[in-house]
């Protein structure tokens, strides 16, 4: 199921959002867990709709979505290839039918298969040098079918 985030929901995105960057084991540890906490549940919130996915144990994944972006797509690794992603990726093409840009780092290569597959194209890369993590990074978009 694909709802709103909830205060209550707070320890269970930031569970989602550490593990799934901690799986990412071409990014730099730059922050703490609690940094990584804090990010998601105080500063994406400031200006990004937090959309969740519930599974039998909870939340498993999320969506943040800004005025015309996907700001961050995480589900948990241990429920990969069950769908979650895609579901939070149809309801953010739900919530914003105009279109939609994304970043994710060249180095994500199964991101970048997903939001291909799902119909975004990329639009522009960089050499990261304007990153945090300064790595290459890939901006995909989205637009409906005409």
């Amino acid at each position: 199921m694909i709802r709103r985030g909830e205060p209550d929901d707070a320890t269970a995105i930031a569970d989602v959002f550490a593990a799934s960057l901690e799986s990412l084991t071409f990014l730099p540890r730059l922050h703490t867990v609690e940094e990584h906490r804090r990010f998601i549940n105080e500063i994406v919130p400031r200006d990004h709709e937090i959309w969740v996915a519930e599974g039998r144990n909870g939340v498993v994944g999320l969506a943040a979505l800004g005025r015309d972006t996907l700001g961050h797509l995480y589900v948990h690794p241990d429920e990969h290839g069950r769908g979650i992603g895609s579901a939070l990726l149809a309801k953010t093409k739900e919530l914003r039918p105009e279109g939609f840009t994304l970043w994710t780092f060249q180095q994500n290569e199964g991101a970048c298969r997903f939001y291909e597959r799902h119909g975004l194209r990329a639009i522009r890369f960089t050499d990261g040098s304007q990153t945090e993590e300064k790595l290459p990074d890939v901006q995909y978009e989205w637009t409906p079918p005409s």
